[in-house]
């Protein structure tokens, strides 16, 4: 299932860039991954080289990008991202949805709020 999400760059309260990306989630995927074209338009600024694993088991170095404020279902936060050059959609991973609190219903195919009033966070 595809879901748009809003990824930006600020400057303090300002926001410089914005763009409504298309996302797959992956609940097995740790990161969120986006495409090299959107990290060029939105202007974020790059991080370290970090290896990466596929699933299909090839392994290859992809640089970071810093500074992503990723909006999904009316939920926001700060993360990095890799950046995948080919990569035509965002991959939303499990920091994501953990920093979201957002769960995966797999037998519906849908993502929504652990609660609806707002995110819930365990801390012990």
């Amino acid at each position: 299932m595809t879901w748009p999400l809003c990824a930006a760059v600020s400057c303090g309260r300002i926001r410089l860039r914005r763009e409504t990306v298309p996302g797959v989630v992956d609940s097995g995927a740790v990161m969120l991954v986006l495409p090299q074209a959107v990290v060029k338009r939105l202007g974020l600024s790059l991080g370290n080289m970090v290896k990466v694993r596929y699933a299909d088991g090839r392994r290859a170095q992809r640089r970071e990008a810093k500074g992503v404020s990723l909006k999904l279902l009316g939920r926001e936060d700060t993360f990095t991202a890799i950046i995948e050059p080919k990569r035509q959609n965002a991959l939303i991973g499990a920091i994501v949805l953990e920093a979201l609190d957002l769960l995966v219903d797999c037998k519906t195919h849908r993502v929504m709020p652990r609660d609806p009033r707002g995110a819930v966070y365990e801390i012990e």
